[in-house]
């Protein structure tokens, strides 16, 4: 079953759902068709399984992320660069799945909802790790940016998943440095737009 599971998720970095062959899955790991239906019922629901196991993967991450004591002690910038670098690393080893995923997505949404719910879970989870670091007040300014910042990154590799429309592919190291620093500056914006509010209602107290 894990040696099925496995193949197919690398055969998926070159091939669509469609063209994910039972027959060429089952000869590439020395198994029969037969081997296959007694493990899973469909294609589907073999789909399914890689589905969950890259949910699974993502889970995972993001608990050992809330448990890593180094965050209290990390900057903004090297949060932003860890987070970034768990997320793009976290999408790179799911590659074909996720892009079989989005691919089926119009036709069949509740398989890509599983990957929303982690998306929306990382957020979750990542927010309070920022919010600490980028000081106290307008907190609900500065989830929002948060939020943002995360629609941003995640939406540039959902792109380069689906598209590659280049110029940097989601394995080019170049482009999680760029959206590590392009969180990072979303981030700075918002707390220097707060701090520029906090001096206007200042000065209009004054006046």
């Amino acid at each position: 079953t894990a040696a099925l599971l496995q193949a197919g998720a690398e055969m998926l970095r070159t091939h669509s759902l469609a063209e994910l062959s039972i027959e060429a899955l089952c000869r590439q790991v020395g198994a029969t068709v037969g081997a296959f239906y007694s493990r899973f019922e469909s294609k589907d629901a073999y789909f399914n399984a890689l589905m969950a196991l890259a949910a699974h993967d993502g889970e995972s991450r993001l608990s050992r992320m809330k448990r890593d004591g180094r965050s209290a002690d990390a900057d903004l910038a090297e949060l932003s660069r860890r987070l970034v670098h768990g997320t793009i690393g976290w999408m790179r080893n799911h590659e074909g799945v996720l892009r079989a995923a989005l691919q089926h997505d119009d036709t069949r949404p509740d398989r890509w909802s599983t990957f929303k719910d982690l998306a929306r879970a990382n957020v979750a989870n990542a927010t309070p790790i920022l919010l600490g670091a980028m000081g106290r007040g307008n907190k609900p300014a500065k989830t929002r940016a948060i939020g943002f910042g995360f629609q941003v990154v995640l939406g540039t590799l959902v792109n380069a998943i689906l598209n590659d429309p280049g110029p940097l592919s989601i394995h080019d190291r170049e482009l999680e440095e760029r959206l590590a620093n392009c969180l990072l500056l979303l981030l700075q914006a918002e707390m220097t737009a707060g701090v520029s509010r906090k001096r206007g209602k200042r000065i209009r107290r004054v006046g």
